[in-house]
């Protein structure tokens, strides 16, 4: 028996590690059991563990806080690495209306807390705890604690009610997510299931009747109109031909051209003619549309381009090839001559055959040589999102100074980097695989180690004759804010479902949610929104906690 006290009983480091595996094994084999049509899929790792944490399992303190924040590190960096290359993209067009309905989550759940303190008699002090458990928002409750201890008062009746209504804080979202799929979603609410056919960018044709730009070269109408866009074709006299910038253009010429969603009024008051073929269908062969062009995505793998500007490689006139489109991460960007290429880009090339075999010389085009993981950009992250995460930031009116944490400053370092790494010739770039093992991997941790936590004396606190009330009370604040928020985002701001539920795991900082919408999610929409949202809402939350305390107590 010594053998068996030594694996499951014994703190050791050999403990930890085979009690945390089992945990996650046991969770993730019964996560994809479904209730009434749910499974709750990783987040069952976190009701193993409680009930594992009820029956006396146990880890060294020192050890579970390791594995615990390590796992939890891990996650959110390389969600940050995931989001960061549409990152900013996204917060321009729609970042504000996405922040705008997280922070009414806030603000919402705020003013619930407090109306019930009120109404049900419950201390401020102790509903300050069920808030941040309801949030699953532990750098809340440190903000509470601290600021209870400021004031003179206990603040032990905030940490036992946040374990308590922390289980429920983290299936309440997922439960709420489940339901609005199944009850109010409509099939136009959902994203399109293919992420690279996000509409960052817009395909459309003209034919050129305006008198004002015949004769003009198309880097001078460029240069002229500030308008971003790159013409893929050109029909004239029956003929195909790939423009470069110094083709003048003509009367009644065709152009086939790239640009975004927003620019195509403009351009077709600049060209004239706006022909009305929907080039922006899943269907169209590219290779069909003319006979003497291909059209072939090339994958960049030559770690020499990575941060280079597309402008410099010169293969327009080099080679004579044309680059209308780049993939990146799930987002479809223009081919602009000073967008940034990355490592693992793929680049849509337009040009005769013989050509783009040359053209793929220059780029690479190796898929085996991106299997090869860069681990050192992972590591430096860490500690750069680290020590943002612990640098202290004093805001006007709060008297404690507020950190980032241990989910914050990853995640925002993992967007930066991702987003501008590539510009310091730093290679980012993982493998979709490598970074869901990543996600996968630190996530099981974190849900493991915290189940082991809370559930040490997560029943015997049910027991207690508030016990059931503080329940309630934390599924009420946890429900109803994200219901009602969720409505208004799809019905009023005509978000799609993902970015709704991106929005609500983001806002209640609910890193499990999240991973439970992207499993039934098509897209990266989930991800992306809670990405744009958690920094604000983090912040927000921490502070909020504070002022409520010191307001209404």
């Amino acid at each position: 028996m010594e053998w068996f006290e030594s694996l499951f009983i014994r703190h050791s480091a050999l403990q930890a590690v085979v009690v945390v595996s089992l945990i996650s094994a046991a969770g993730l084999i019964l996560g994809k059991l479904r209730i009434g049509g749910i499974s709750l899929g990783t987040a069952f790792i976190f009701f193993v563990g409680i009930v594992a944490g009820h029956f006396g399992l146990s880890l060294d303190p020192a050890m579970l806080n390791y594995i615990e924040s390590f796992g939890l590190v891990l996650f959110v960096y390389a969600l940050g690495l995931q989001v960061g290359p549409g990152f900013f993209s996204s917060l321009r067009s729609g970042g504000i209306r996405l922040v705008s309905l997280a922070t009414g989550v806030v603000l919402l759940g705020t003013a619930m807390a407090v109306a019930c303190s009120l109404a049900f008699d419950v201390p401020l002090s102790d509903m300050s705890g069920i808030l941040c458990g309801a949030t699953t928002n532990t750098p809340a409750l440190g903000a509470a604690q601290q600021t209870l201890k400021q004031m003179g008062l206990d603040g032990n009746g905030a940490a036992l009610s946040c374990a308590l209504t922390y289980p429920l804080g983290v299936v309440g979202v997922i439960l709420a997510i489940a339901l609005l799929r199944k009850y109010f979603v409509r099939p136009s609410d959902l994203p399109a299931p293919d992420p690279e056919h996000s509409k960052n960018v817009y395909i459309v044709s003209f034919r050129l009747t305006n008198p004002a730009v015949f004769g003009k070269t198309i880097h001078e109408i460029a240069q002229h109109s500030h308008h971003r866009f790159v013409i893929s074709r050109l029909w004239r006299d029956g003929q195909v031909s790939l423009p470069t910038s110094d083709t003048a253009l003509r009367e009644g010429d065709e152009l086939l051209v790239v640009t975004s969603p927003d620019e195509v009024e403009a351009l077709h008051l600049i060209f004239g003619e706006q022909e009305q073929k929907d080039w922006n269908t899943g269907d169209i062969d590219w290779n069909a549309v003319d006979r003497n062009l291909v059209s072939q995505r090339i994958l960049i793998t030559r770690p020499e381009l990575n941060g280079r500007k597309l402008s410099s490689l010169r293969l327009r006139n080099l080679y004579g090839i044309n680059i209308s489109r780049v993939y990146r991460s799930g987002v479809q960007l223009l081919a602009t001559p000073d967008l940034t290429l990355q490592l693992g880009d793929r680049l849509t090339v337009v040009g005769e055959a013989a050509t783009i075999r040359n053209v793929e010389k220059i780029l690479g085009n190796a898929v085996k040589s991106l299997n090869e993981p860069n681990l050192v950009s992972v590591f430096i992250g860490l500690i750069l999102g680290l020590v943002v995460g612990s640098l202290p930031m004093q805001l006007p009116g709060v008297s404690v100074p507020v950190q980032l944490g241990l989910a914050g400053g990853p995640i925002v370092v993992g967007i930066l980097i991702g987003t501008f790494g590539p510009r310091l010739h730093m290679i980012t770039y993982t493998t979709q695989s490598a970074n869901l093992m990543l996600r996968a991997l630190g996530l099981s941790m974190y849900l493991a180690c915290l189940g082991l936590d809370a559930g040490a004396h997560f029943f015997e606190t049910v027991m207690r004759p508030e016990g059931a009330l503080w329940l309630a009370l934390g599924f009420a604040i946890t429900f109803v804010p994200v219901v009602l928020v969720a409505l208004l985002a799809m019905r009023t701001a005509r978000l799609d479902f993902g970015s709704a539920a991106g929005i609500l795991c983001g806002s209640m900082a609910n890193p499990m949610a999240l991973n439970y919408a992207n499993d039934t999610i098509d897209g990266d929409n989930p991800s992306v929104a809670y990405a744009t949202v958690y920094p604000v809402c983090m912040f927000l939350r921490v502070v909020i906690v504070q002022v409520m305390l010191m307001f209404f107590l």
